[in-house]
């Protein structure tokens, strides 16, 4: 029992050393604080991040693509497409501008090689090598050719004064109907008339003598065009196909066979194009001269060969040449016979549309005639006179390239098979002999 109270006074007092301890070491603590500053304010914890309500989805709502009317979305599609052609188009027309003579040469180089052509591939049939047969053609061509212009000239050169004389007669009898005719026009009137119309003439003075000189500028271009169609014809008849074959090279491989089997289509419808325009204008010149000529209107023949010569320009041609006749007639035998002559040029004009055309062309250049009048007033807007002539049959070769293309798409047209085989980049693949291509 003695043993037990010792026990607990050491207990006892280890731990109020332990208390003055604790009490020493929180009085540190303390002092450290004190030191340091004014205690801050524990900071604000932060707010906890606001839950995103979930918004509730139409699921009835289409797509904004599908939002878009069929019509409309077709429409679209069709529209920067049909800009994309269009700037394409205004493009080649800016190119075709610029060079205008050379494509006007070519064309007109390919329009004449179709009417020579088929004398080449005659005389090569009878034995003559390609380069005599080349130059005889040419030379007869465009030694006819030449002859042609030159009787127009010295037809006109020779009755140039007996119809100054009777146009001026023609104007004297048109004056004196016009005072006793039933419009009571005065004499003043016509006289005012004419001075109105002197000094207009004088007051357009400069702009005659520029268009003068600028004729000058239009003869070197005319010779320039004569000289590249002449060269352009000789290398069309000479090395015809070998320039079809490397032409054929430009082709992407995909689409050669199928422009194979266009191209002779285009220029068998080009060749008849140009042979039937020939026969019927020449027909349609040769009675045409003969009706004035009975009728007496002065250069009967020089008239006949400006009537063949305007219709190559079809429908335009053929009323501006009609015209011309008309108005010679008026003027210089009156008005009975111009009615005369109206007559005849109409009768020819219906028959020609008739009968010659639906017989000699057939269907091979058959285009509408909403086609020709509009090409005719296209082509005629853009490069003239010679833009009027290539509109026609550039519409009927492109009729027919079209029609074929289609056709080989649906398979139901082959494509021949191309000759010289190319190598290299340009081979094309081709089926066994009893395969259609």
């Amino acid at each position: 029992m003695s043993r037990v109270p010792g026990w607990l006074g050491r207990l006892g007092n280890g731990l109020s050393e332990m208390g003055e301890r604790l009490d020493e070491r929180r009085a540190e603590v303390e002092k450290e604080h004190s030191d340091a500053g004014p205690e801050l304010p524990a900071a604000a914890p932060e707010p906890p991040e606001p839950v995103p309500v979930p918004v509730p989805i139409d699921r009835d709502r289409p797509e904004p693509a599908l939002a878009v009317p069929w019509g409309v979305r077709v429409a679209a599609e069709a529209g920067w497409r049909l800009l994309i052609l269009a700037g394409t188009v205004w493009v080649l027309m800016r190119v075709i501008s610029a060079v205008q003579l050379v494509v006007l040469a070519f064309a007109a180089a390919l329009l004449i090689t179709a009417l020579l052509q088929p004398t080449v591939a005659a005389l090569i049939r009878y034995g003559f090598p390609r380069g005599v047969a080349t130059a005889l053609t040419a030379i007869l061509g465009f030694v006819v050719m030449g002859l042609i212009g030159w009787f127009v000239t010295w037809q006109v050169m020779a009755n140039i004064d007996n119809l100054s004389d009777q146009v001026q007669n023609g104007v004297d009898d048109l004056r004196n109907w016009l005072l006793k005719g039933p419009f009571h026009v005065t004499e003043k009137q016509i006289n005012q008339i004419a001075k109105n119309l002197r000094e207009a003439i004088g007051a357009n003075t400069d702009q005659i003598t520029s268009a003068g000189l600028e004729g000058v500028q239009v003869i070197v271009e005319a010779l320039t065009g004569i000289l590249l169609t002449v060269f352009s014809t000789l290398f069309l008849l000479y090395d015809g196909p070998r320039i079809w074959q490397w032409t054929l090279k430009l082709v992407p491989a995909a689409a050669r066979p199928a422009m194979a089997g266009a191209g002779p289509r285009a220029w068998r419808t080009l060749t008849a194009y140009v042979r039937g325009t020939v026969i019927v204008a020449l027909i349609d010149a040769i009675c045409i001269g003969i009706g004035i000529y009975f009728l007496g209107v002065p250069m009967a023949v020089p008239l006949a060969v400006f009537i063949f010569l305007f219709s190559f320009i079809p429908l335009v041609g053929a009323v501006a040449s009609g015209a011309l006749a008309v108005v010679v007639a008026l003027v210089t035998q009156g008005v009975v016979v111009a009615l005369f002559t109206l007559g005849v040029v109409l009768a020819v004009q219906q028959i020609e549309g008739h009968i010659l055309q639906p017989f000699i062309l057939g269907r091979a250049v058959r285009v509408h005639p909403l086609a020709v009048v509009l090409s005719v007033a296209a082509g005629g807007m853009i490069a003239g006179i010679g833009g009027a002539v290539v509109a026609v049959p550039l519409v009927a070769v492109t009729n027919t390239v079209v029609s074929y293309l289609k056709a080989y798409a649906q398979g139901t047209e082959p494509a021949p098979r191309l000759s010289p085989k190319p190598r290299g980049a340009t081979a094309v693949e081709h089926p066994p002999s009893d395969q259609t291509p």
